[in-house]
């Protein structure tokens, strides 16, 4: 498998100080896959190309587990030692992995300059012509796609299910490099075993242009074909990593012009969520609040910032969420911790600790709870704790048909043990107002989808005093 980079423009040599690799001999890497070679077919002071060769012993990979567990001739005979995919994308990022964190000492300006840069991608497996544009052109790539016949003897094999990729564009090498690394997997399942480690090197490559991407959820649901709920994590860490960088006044898309009306910008529905909470929270004219099923903190540390609550709780069954909110709220000012109590406990057993808030907090928690031990919950938040103000929200299960990876009543989430429809949660909000002597008010979060709702409600439950 191959792929090439070219610079176009002057002192174009200097190609070779910010891939970190000598323009003047070939340069071999073994990897657990096979050998990598770095060579450079052309070079002149304003036009120089880089090439990244893998070669694939086929006979090696089928020594795998799953080769020995099901041996095969398709083991021996396919396609990987000739097409591009996720194991080019290994290479990359071990070859190439300074250049793609876009460190060079010995030119630092140059790597975080727009370069003139076009990158060949050979034999890439596609049978759907517009996924090239649809990944690569919203980046601002110039994209040529060349397929060629099965066999200029037999035209009616048809077309190769393979292409020859080209992209070309004013771009920082760092970047096209992370771009190829993020996308060409989204053409064909990756072929190596995935984990959630696949979700932080897909953040960490992608988080800065992924979130704004228009077509990120294909991008995700194609990359994760085999694990739909990596693809789903991805996607709300995706959300919240945005949310992040919008706080911190931090442009989300480097593509944005700086004038752009921000009625058109993405805004991503965990940051609807959180302020839609937030605002609520406040409205309440609480003191004191406490986010039930806390997570990683996100929502709690915007709680924190506000000065009119002088009191906030947290708490969550997870240990590991936890330990990561911690590490979030040690960067907060003193007198916002100060205000803080972080608590490990269950939301359906009665703890004392739950009580003496103005406020209580449960959002996208209550669809994680089995429906079995839903009365359990209802009785710590609504009959024990009892404070004046309750705010939950949850999906809404109407707006599900806007999602096309999701089909056959399949929930957003595999760790959801229900969605409600708009129907059903204020039939559920109206038994507990008339159980337990709150009244609600019921409103959605998000775009507005023509007779199914939003994507998020919420309820705002009052004591009745």
């Amino acid at each position: 498998m191959l792929l090439t980079i070219t610079y176009d423009g002057r002192d174009t040599q200097d190609l070779g100080y910010l891939l970190h690799k000598n323009p003047y001999k070939v340069q071999k890497y073994e990897l657990n896959l096979g050998t990598a070679y770095v060579f450079y077919p052309e070079v002149s002071d304003t036009r120089t190309t880089a090439a990244l060769l893998l070669d694939i012993d086929p006979t090696e990979l089928s020594k795998g587990r799953l080769a020995a567990k099901n041996p095969g001739l398709f083991d021996y005979l396919n396609d990987r030692p000739y097409t591009s995919s996720s194991f080019l994308c290994t290479a990359l990022n071990r070859v190439f992995g300074t250049a793609m964190s876009g460190r060079c000492d010995k030119m630092p300006e140059l790597a975080q300059s727009q370069l003139c840069l076009t990158a060949h991608v050979y034999m890439l497996p596609c049978t759907d012509d517009s996924l090239p544009h649809d990944f690569f052109a919203p980046l601002g790539y110039s994209v040529t796609v060349e397929r060629e016949q099965v066999s200029d003897a037999f035209p009616e094999w048809g077309k190769s299910p393979y292409i020859d990729l080209t992209i070309s564009g004013s771009v920082r090498l760092s970047e096209l490099l992370e771009h190829l690394y993020v996308l060409i997997p989204a053409f064909s399942r990756k072929h190596y075993y995935v984990d959630e480690s696949e979700i932080d090197k897909m953040i960490s490559h992608g988080g800065s242009w992924l979130s704004t991407h228009p077509a990120r959820n294909k991008i995700l649901y194609r990359s994760f074909m085999m694990k739909r709920d990596y693809a789903r994590e991805a996607l709300e860490r995706l959300d919240e990593a945005a949310a992040d960088t919008e706080d911190t006044g931090v442009p989300t898309d480097s593509n944005t012009a700086e004038n752009e009306d921000s009625s058109t910008k993405h805004i991503p529905l965990n940051t609807r969520r959180y302020e839609a909470v937030r605002a609520a929270v406040l409205a309440s004219g609480s003191a004191s609040v406490i986010d039930l099923g806390c997570g990683e903190g996100r929502l709690t540390e915007l709680l924190l910032r506000e000065q009119q609550l002088k009191r906030v709780g947290a708490a969550d069954i997870s240990v590991s969420a936890l330990d990561r909110a911690k590490k979030r709220f040690a960067s907060l000012p003193e007198y916002q911790q100060s205000k803080l109590t972080l608590m490990h406990g269950s939301l359906t057993y009665t703890d004392k600790r739950f009580s003496g808030y103005d406020c209580a907090v449960c959002a996208e928690v209550i669809e994680h709870i089995d429906l079995s031990r839903l009365g359990a919950f209802e009785k710590v938040l609504f009959g024990t704790a009892a404070p004046a103000v309750v705010i939950i929200t949850t999906p809404n299960r109407d707006y599900n048909d806007n999602y096309e990876f999701l089909s056959g009543g399949e929930l957003r989430h595999s760790d959801h043990r229900f969605e409600w429809s708009r129907s059903e949660f204020l039939s559920w909000a109206e038994r507990i107002c008339s159980e337990y002597g709150y009244t609600a008010e019921i409103s959605g979060i998000g775009d507005e989808s023509e007779g199914l709702g939003m994507p998020s409600q919420m309820g705002v439950f009052t004591k009745c005093r």
